[in-house]
């Protein structure tokens, strides 16, 4: 399905919007702005709070007591599955349903951060919930076109329903801007990540690529993200890396601002999720117009291509092609150019 296609649907449309994400997450931003510009009227049933459960309950409570009959269409953004028991309700009156199909319970839970056996009772139940959810649904969006087909293919969704819609930064706060680097850091090759830590984002080979770089002194990395959280990093043993646990929006796009070279990945090379996703923090990257560092994946190629100066791609897990792209940008960074990548 072709994403005008899709809104078509919602043309002056009256739109209930469901979400158990907080409402300011930007996926939420993304796809009510969506809404906005083509339903007649769009309803939200959610929460902004810190509680993950009483937002859930929040989106249930809306729900029930905001379909009154004005309500003609119905869109369930971030978690579907958890809405899946109300999509009689939703359906009632012929009323068009679509989900975004953001995250599987199933490749997350079970192929991803490995927290169930493949193949066992808990693994299976996943599996049966998000088939039944993309059944149940009208119409479905993905981030990439690579999970659209994945869906397709794992969970015999319909592909005449999937639509692609990638991801966006918010331009309010990531763009380009000129900061003034601290004086201990004015000569350096700055290489920046930031990133949650999980397992598909493969910090482990960004780590590895940093030990990799310190014979070039030139060389200074921003690690931004909870690596102690887990207790298994010692910093100490990474000298030419800055350490920020996490940092405010505000302040993580002016160390971007700062960077010569950011690091989007993903580059775990054992999940399979990993190459059917755009990291998040490439779009960011791209609206405040740094240079990027890509895994060679089939997602990441919906959109980039190998480009001198603004998009390399290196092989995922391999930290010494990482380390060598690096090394080879910093190189070229003294006569004023960037190696292609």
């Amino acid at each position: 399905m072709e994403f005008c296609d899709f809104l078509q649907n919602f043309k002056e449309q009256r739109c209930l919007f469901v979400t158990t994400k907080g409402l300011s997450y930007l996926r939420n931003v993304q796809e009510q702005k969506m809404l906005m510009g083509a339903c007649q009227q769009v309803y939200v049933a959610g929460s902004d709070s810190k509680s993950y459960a009483k937002r859930v309950l929040r989106a249930y409570w809306d729900s029930v007591f905001a379909l009154p009959k004005k309500v003609t269409t119905v869109f369930v953004g971030f978690a579907p599955q958890l809405m899946l028991p109300l999509f009689w309700l939703y359906h009632r009156k012929n009323r068009f349903v679509a989900i975004d199909f953001f995250i599987s319970l199933y490749d997350t839970m079970v192929c991803d951060r490995k927290k169930f056996t493949p193949g066992g009772l808990v693994a299976k139940i996943l599996h049966k919930w998000d088939e039944a959810t993309l059944k149940q649904a009208d119409a479905f969006l993905a981030d990439t076109k690579a999970h659209r087909d994945y869906f397709v293919s794992e969970f015999g969704a319909d592909a005449r329903k999937g639509c692609v819609l990638y991801l966006e930064a918010d331009t309010a706060i990531y763009h380009p801007m000129d900061v003034a680097r601290p004086t201990a850091l004015a000569d350096k090759y700055l290489v920046l990540y930031f990133g949650s830590v999980l397992p598909l984002q493969g910090v482990e080979t960004v780590l590895a690529a940093a030990t990799l770089c310190r014979p070039c002194p030139q060389v200074q990395f921003v690690f931004i993200g909870p690596l102690s959280k887990n207790g298994a990093v010692d910093k100490a043993g990474y000298p030419n890396i800055i350490f920020y646990d996490w940092l405010a929006q505000p302040e993580l796009a002016r160390q971007i601002a700062m960077a010569d070279l950011c690091l989007a990945g993903h580059f775990n090379a054992d999940i399979a999720k990993a190459s059917r996703t755009i990291a998040g923090k490439t779009y960011i990257y791209k609206a405040m117009g740094k240079p990027v560092v890509l895994g060679e994946n089939p997602a990441n190629h919906e959109l980039y291509a190998p480009l001198d100066g603004e998009n390399f791609f290196v092989k995922m897990g391999d930290a010494q092609a990482l380390a060598d792209c690096i090394i080879k940008n910093a190189q070229m960074s003294t006569t004023g150019g960037r190696a292609d990548g």
